[in-house]
This record gives structure tokens, C-alpha cells and sequence, in this order.
């Protein structure tokens, strides 16, 4: 572990600000008295080259941590793959070329696991990252994340431009995407529970058999671990940041159906693609360097999720009058 960068008072711009995990880092800076400079599609058009420089000439950052994506699950992924490659790929070579040339101190790029080869080993290592072609299904979007650790290595071997690139697991939380169409297997299933058990129904309908193996991360673990990244973390290596608790896709539906409290049962689709067989990573490196460990178990995050939208969906519930 070495020497922090001082985040106090520091001016950091944060893409993808308003979204699931850019929320939370906005918070985990703001927790250290640094300075955000939030970045919202809304905004500027990161995939347009000149709305980069100008966001980089309006809010002149001394740190960017670009957690700006296109993203979304197995079915997002198959319908549009030339969006998801295109716009993750341009929006990051854009915004590490231009904070090269603006002399941005340094940049954190949230990677993917989906960059991972699709037979990786288990656990996935960084070394092992190059040792095969990603999974079918989410391989542009995979490919297109990783192309930039390609362009931080070269950049920082080029012009010492100071670059991590950090490989959260899957994601999951308070303020998640609940969009079926585009929803990631957690809150797609917490959101098919409350609606099949509100409408009395007995049947959820679930992509794939449910053999394979997801690794997921609570929203605020992550967030931690990308800001203590750009604080200690300086080498051109990529750095997993997992949970370390593996779980078929079978046993996570039997978990959140005690959670939301659903009674029914689930009828697994094993026509539609299973995504990747076993997904869970090492994050030894990031233990290591960072001192960083997750501190919310699987269990917690969910019920703390399941809290949340059922909150949410209280409040969209119109009083009789």
C-alpha cells in the first residue's frame, strides 16, 4: 500500500454521474471533502468529441473517474451489441485522449467482467484477462471496456499519463436499474417477485437453467474501492474488485424470493442464453494494495435492496381519495 492522494478540496469529474454507481461515488468523494464535478449525459454527449473538451475546458478537473457506460443485461446486450460497443468505446478513447492532452493528473476507468475470456478459470485473475475471447452475448460491450486499458497502458508507456483501470464484479443495490428491458438479474427478479405476488400469480419466468455462477457487488463496496484506486492505486495492471461470494443463478432466485416474499415458483427458460457459466473473480490485488474489503454481504445488500424498491414503489401508490 502506498501514500494517498489528497482528496480534500480536490476537483474530481465524475461521468455517468447520475446513475447507479456515479451516485455513489459522488458521495464517497464528497465523504472526503473532495470537490465532484458531476458529468450527466444530460449534460455533455461524451461519445461527441468536442462535448469532451468541453467539459474538461468548463469544469477543469485534476481527476476524472469515468464510470460512464452503455449497459445492460443478456437481452440488452443481443439487441443492440454495435450501440453497446460503439458508445463505450468512443466515449472512453475520446475522454482519455482529451484528458491526456488537458493534463488531467489521472483518470480511473471502471472496467467490466464482461472483458473476461468466457472459460476463464475461477477465480478470474487480472493476468488472465487476454487469455481468450469475452462470452458471445456481452463480448462487444466487454471488448469495447477493455480496449481501454489497452489505451491507458500505451498512454501511460507514451506519455506517462497516469491511468488505473479497476474490474468491478456485477453490481447491485439501492437506486438500480429496474427496467426489464434493460435490468441486470437482480432487480429484474426483485421487480418480477413484487409483481407476480401483487397480482397473485405463481410463476416467475427466468432467463436460462440457472446453473450458472454470478459474483455480485454491493453499489457502495464498489464505489469505495474506486475511490481508494485513485488515491493509491498506480500501476498499469487492471484490479478486480469482487465480493468473493459465488452463487448459481438458482439459489440467487430462492434468495430474493425470501427476500421480497414471494411464494411462488420459477420457471427457468432454458431457451434463451445462460450469459457466461461461472463468473467470480480474485481481489487479492485490490486487498492488498488498497486495504480494500467489502464490507456488505450478499444477504444485507439484497434486503437493503428489496427495502428500497418497495419504498419506491410505496410512493408511487396514489392515496384514495
Amino acid at each position: 500500500m502506498i501514500g494517498a492522494l489528497e482528496l480534500r478540496d480536490a476537483r474530481v469529474m465524475v461521468t455517468g454521474s447520475g446513475g447507479f454507481l456515479g451516485r455513489s461515488l459522488v458521495g464517497k468523494l464528497e465523504d472526503r471533502g473532495a470537490k465532484p464535478l458531476p458529468v450527466r449525459s444530460a449534460d455533455y454527449d461524451l461519445t461527441d468529441r468536442a462535448q469532451v473538451m468541453a467539459a474538461l475546458r468548463d469544469l477543469q478537473p485534476s481527476y476524472i473517474l469515468h464510470a460512464a457506460a452503455v449497459v445492460g443485461g443478456i437481452g440488452a446486450n443481443r439487441e443492440h451489441p454495435g450501440k453497446f460497443f460503439y458508445d463505450n468505446a468512443v466515449m472512453g478513447v475520446h475522454l482519455l485522449h482529451e484528458s491526456h492532452v488537458a493534463d488531467v493528473e489521472k483518470v480511473v476507468v471502471v472496467g467490466t467482467v464482461c472483458s473476461y475470456p468466457k472459460f476463464t478459470p475461477v477465480p478470474f485473475k487480472e493476468e488472465d484477462i487476454w487469455n481468450g475471447y469475452p462470452e458471445e452475448t456481452n463480448a462487444p460491450y466487454g471488448l469495447a471496456k477493455k480496449m481501454l486499458l489497452v489505451q491507458a497502458q500505451a498512454y501511460r508507456a507514451e506519455y506517462g499519463f497516469q491511468c488505473a483501470y479497476v474490474i468491478p464484479t456485477n453490481l447491485y443495490g439501492p437506486g438500480d436499474n429496474f427496467d426489464l428491458h434493460t435490468s441486470h438479474v437482480i432487480p429484474a427478479m426483485i421487480r418480477k417477485c413484487f409483481e407476480a405476488t401483487s397480482e397473485g400469480q405463481d410463476e416467475v419466468a427466468v432467463w436460462g437453467t440457472g446453473r450458472p455462477t454470478r459474483e455480485f457487488l454491493y453499489v457502495d463496496d464498489a464505489a469505495e474501492g474506486i475511490v481508494s484506486a485513485l488515491e493509491r492505486y498506480e500501476s498499469p495492471e487492471p484490479l478486480n474488485l469482487g465480493s468473493g461470494e459465488e452463487i448459481t443463478i438458482r439459489d440467487l432466485a430462492h434468495v430474493l424470493a425470501e427476500a421480497t416474499g414471494y411464494k411462488g415458483r420459477f420457471v427457468w427458460d432454458a431457451d434463451k442464453p445462460d450469459g457466461q457459466p461461472r463468473r467470480a473473480i480474485d481481489s487479492s490485488r485490490a486487498h492488498r494494495e488498497l486495504g480494500w474489503t467489502p464490507r456488505v454481504s450478499l444477504k444485507e445488500g439484497i434486503a437493503r435492496t428489496v427495502d428500497w424498491y418497495e419504498q419506491q414503489i410505496s410512493e408511487t401508490i396514489q392515496p384514495l381519495s
